[in-house]
């Protein structure tokens, strides 16, 4: 830690008298500088380190700082960095498939006498568009991927949860519905210990929709030849499988584990079916469920949000975090670089911190000097 002293001087001349302005920090009046902040930032989203323990770091250092400041700090870089999360975000819809999903996150609520559930939705974007932004809600309403996903046109690939069946029933919406054979395959495996004999037949059809994906990946296949793969490849399987649903489907108790898991999967099979038309498609969201691991892991950490500006903070201060993990690289030296220039940043060149864009410009930023990568 080091303490850097500007010293403004003052200069005189007959008729008038000027001193020399400070130069910007980050956050106005703030003893923090971008290299503090960075490493609350990532030691808390990153790292899954409460603020409450960064402080008896901090001591240890012989730095004294409050729980409230670090919050403070964390909601101000949030704000700071907000219109470039607008920009982060209008990069993901430009994806031509978006996986999204949601978690629950406690949330602590002053009118409730316990904490309630938040929820956090991730927008992963497609091969062309390496990136992903998370969004908060108080609730699991429509209203929020609704609002969210307002300007968005093309695919989204999610589970079947209901509140996305308006997205889909209207054609004017613009949005084409596309499921996940991960989450079909979960409901099988469910009922494996009480229906061996049929359960074990259709977790094997899934497997060989599996191995192709895995042949395909081997291969390097995309575009058309993938396309085709899945034709010849995954085609006969998913008829073989749907056939096999409809004659074991009445043979089950409605309501038993594998009857739901029947009804589940053949009430969604256009949607399960549709990633063969389209190679940009993937058989499944696991990209989208790894991009809530880190607040699974957050959890058991920091253990809830302090409200819902919180949840907020932490939206936007994940989504850089994620996209630039995404890009196998170090957010530690973006956060560092942008949060001390963002601030005299013209509007007209903010896409150029973008991490995508950042990558490109800076790349010695984060593998020339060794002092930017944490270890």
């Amino acid at each position: 830690m080091k303490v850097i002293e500007d010293a403004c001087f003052t200069y005189a001349c007959a008729c008038t008298v000027t001193t020399a302005s400070k130069p910007l920090q980050p956050i106005e009046k703030s003893t923090a500088g971008a290299s503090v902040l960075a490493q609350v930032i990532v030691a808390k989203y990153a790292d899954h380190l409460p603020l409450h323990r960064q402080t008896k770091m901090f001591r240890r250092f012989g730095v004294e700082l409050a729980d409230q400041t670090l919050c403070g700090w964390m909601a101000q870089s949030a704000a700071l960095l907000e219109p470039l999360y607008q920009r982060l975000k209008r990069f993901v819809l430009a994806s031509k498939v978006v996986g999204t999903d949601d978690t629950p996150v406690k949330v602590l609520d002053r009118k409730l006498p316990q904490t309630r559930k938040g929820r956090i939705w991730p927008y992963v974007g497609d091969r062309d568009h390496v990136a992903a932004v998370y969004d908060y809600t108080p609730t699991r309403e429509r209203a929020g991927p609704e609002e969210f996903l307002k300007q968005y046109r093309g695919h989204l690939q999610a589970d079947a949860y209901v509140a996305y069946n308006a997205f889909f029933t209207r054609p004017e919406r613009g949005m084409v519905e596309v499921g996940s054979w991960a989450h079909a395959r979960r409901h099988f495996h469910q009922a494996l210990e009480n229906d061996p004999s049929r359960m074990r037949t259709v977790l094997l059809l899934i497997a060989q929709l599996y191995g192709v994906e895995r042949t395909a990946c081997e291969r390097g296949l995309c575009g058309e030849e993938l396309r085709l793969l899945r034709e010849h490849g995954s085609r006969p399987v998913l008829e073989r499988l749907r056939a096999c649903l409809l004659e074991i489907q009445d043979q089950l108790l409605p309501k038993s584990e594998a009857g739901q898991a029947v009804a589940y999967t053949l009430k969604n099979w256009t949607a399960l079916a549709r990633y063969c038309e389209n190679p940009d498609l993937s058989i499944d969201i696991n990209a989208t469920e790894r991009s809530l691991r880190c607040f699974a892991v957050g959890r058991a950490n920091w253990t809830f949000f302090g409200s819902d500006r919180g949840g907020k903070t932490a939206a936007v201060l994940r989504s850089f975090i994620t996209s630039y993990e995404l890009l196998k690289l170090d957010p530690f030296a973006w956060f560092r670089d942008v949060l001390s220039r963002i601030a005299d940043c013209p509007m007209s060149r903010l896409d150029e911190l973008l991490p995508h864009r950042w990558a490109l410009t800076y790349p010695a930023s984060f593998s020339a000097d060794p002092t930017l990568t944490k270890s």
